[in-house]
């Protein structure tokens, strides 16, 4: 039955509607979309607008080029193909809520709008209130960077739909895709590294540019991002310090300090793994060889080899293999030096996490038979989410960058994955917990309609986010959030003791345990991400 839900939710999503309407000129060429469906508000829908050339051939691995065609016309009313990625393993976690197997695959792409994938995938979704030819571009924008360890897909899925937020805002959502694994994460020598990152930033750039003809406005523009999305919001920021785009950035468990890179030789172990198990050669192979070879195979092939690279080990869950490589232009090994220097765009920062991360990866513990125990639970919500988020606060105050810092605390019961069982606690306000409250998508998940307090305690969260947008600077002070650093009572708790508004406590509360940054190791926490 929930499956037929999810099918029916999406194909409505990708059928035509008879409400389409006129062209939107842009740089990717004339875009026209549809009336998105089963919103209370009239908003407008566009799915599936190019950013980039197709990386194939050639682009394969590559850094993105734009996709300029500016004279072509755009249907832009259906989902674009997924990035190519490895289809999890389905989770015999045997203690599941109602809801929580459906929560917990639809979150790790174990669900029907999973099914198409291409390597011509670079595309973003567009939702606004305005109505085509408007002339106002005066929305705040907020673009959004998926989570799932950079391996599985993101702006399809029933969480981040964007209409929802728009329409209760009238704020301008977008949502892209990026490569993931092997493809966003090549390691391969004499290529530019870091290439998912990289698309990040030209879909940044095509929003820069033609979201106005979508009522967006290109200077109030704020990325966020969760898990490794969160990351990639935070990397931006210390990728660009001169030229950002950005007026804001909201990092939702993870920052930059939440689990260390892959090594340029690791990266490269990885790539020969691959390219040996293809015939293409290893280290000692020439580089322009073994890459046309890589290359010339199809999608399958290489998806299938980057699946049997062996994992680095952690204290909770093995890493994923292909993800950021420190190049020194994307990402760096040492991310305190550059903070220390003020090497980062010092633009408005919100930065936060869940009470109880691990709450997700408890059921991921679970098919690697992990046997940590709840107080090695605990570590890894601190290591790999709390303390990164006090770090990564911490340091932006020495700049005078205004900054805020919050905790969701949320435990809903039909968003719960499951009840407490043997000395443990139950899901609790777990990792991604927050996301359909902020993108009011919790019925189209679950199936189950929220009560009045867990629509008040949501709306709220968007309110405050659009606060934020509106104006990066004083929005969220104005909403009554302190700044971070201002006070002793200046962390913001979210739907604490699930009720709606705002609750302030001592950081210190959650952050006593953190070893100074300088000797921060993310290892007990490192296998989120």
């Amino acid at each position: 039955m929930r499956n037929l839900l999810v099918r029916a939710l999406f194909a409505t999503a990708n059928s035509s509607s008879p409400s389409q309407f006129d062209y939107i000129p842009t740089t990717s060429g004339k875009v026209t979309g549809h009336i998105a469906h089963n919103t209370t508000d009239t908003v407008h829908e566009y799915l599936g607008i190019r950013y980039a050339r197709a990386p194939v051939g050639d682009l394969r691995f590559a850094a993105p080029q734009p996709y300029i065609a500016p004279n072509s016309t755009i249907n832009a009313t259906s989902w674009f193909p997924h990035c190519p990625f490895n289809i999890p393993p389905v989770t015999k976690f045997n203690r599941f809520d109602p809801n929580g197997f459906e929560v917990y695959n639809t979150f790790t792409a174990h669900s029907p709008w999973q099914a198409d994938q291409a390597e011509d995938c670079l595309a973003l979704n567009v939702w606004t209130k305005a109505a085509p030819g408007e002339e106002s571009g005066d929305r705040p924008v907020f673009v959004f960077f998926h989570g799932g360890r950079f391996q599985i897909p993101g702006p399809h899925s029933p969480f981040y739909v964007g209409k929802y937020f728009a329409g209760d805002q009238d704020v301008v959502v977008v949502t892209i895709s990026y490569r993931l694994g092997m493809f966003g994460f090549s390691g391969a020598p004499g290529v530019e590294q870091n290439a998912a990152l990289r698309d990040q930033r030209l879909a940044v750039e095509w929003v820069r540019d033609n979201i106005a003809g979508f009522g967006g406005d290109p200077s109030r523009i704020i990325i966020h991002g969760q898990s490794v999305g969160g990351f990639s919001t935070d990397a931006y920021l210390y990728a660009y310090p001169e030229d950002p785009i950005v007026a804001g950035a909201i990092a939702h468990s993870g920052t930059v300090f939440s689990f260390l890179p892959n090594t340029p030789e690791y990266s490269r172990s990885l790539y020969y793994n691959v390219s040996g198990t293809l015939g293409c050669g290893q280290a000692s192979t020439p580089e322009t060889t073994i890459l046309a070879c890589l290359r010339s195979k199809n999608v399958s092939e290489i998806l299938n080899a980057a699946r049997t690279v062996p994992a680095l080990p952690s204290q909770a869950l093995a890493q994923a293999t292909f993800h950021p490589t420190v190049d020194n232009k994307t990402v760096w090994a040492d991310w305190l030096e550059r903070s220390r220097a003020g090497k980062f765009a010092r633009v408005p920062y919100l930065a936060g996490n869940a009470d109880y991360e691990a709450g997700f990866y408890r059921v991921s513990g679970f098919a690697v038979n992990s046997t940590l125990s709840p107080a090695a639970w605990e570590l890894f919500t601190e290591r790999g989410f709390t303390c990164p988020a006090k770090y990564s606060t911490d340091l932006r105050k020495q700049f005078d960058v205004p900054t805020w810092r919050y905790r969701y605390m949320g435990d809903w019961p039909n968003l719960r994955l499951f009840e407490a069982y043997d000395g443990f606690p139950d899901s609790g306000a777990y990792h991604g917990s927050e996301l359909t409250l902020l993108f009011n998508t919790t019925y189209g998940v679950t199936g189950s309609d929220s009560p009045p307090g867990q629509q008040a305690a949501a709306r709220y969260i968007r309110q405050a986010w659009a606060a934020f947008g509106r104006d990066p600077k004083r929005g969220l002070t104005d909403f009554g959030w302190p700044e971070y650093g201002s006070s002793s009572g200046n962390l913001v708790r979210l739907s604490y003791n699930n009720t709606p508004g705002l609750d302030l406590t001592n950081p210190f509360l959650y952050d006593s345990a953190c070893p100074p940054v300088e000797q921060n190791d993310p290892l007990p926490g490192r296998g989120g991400f």
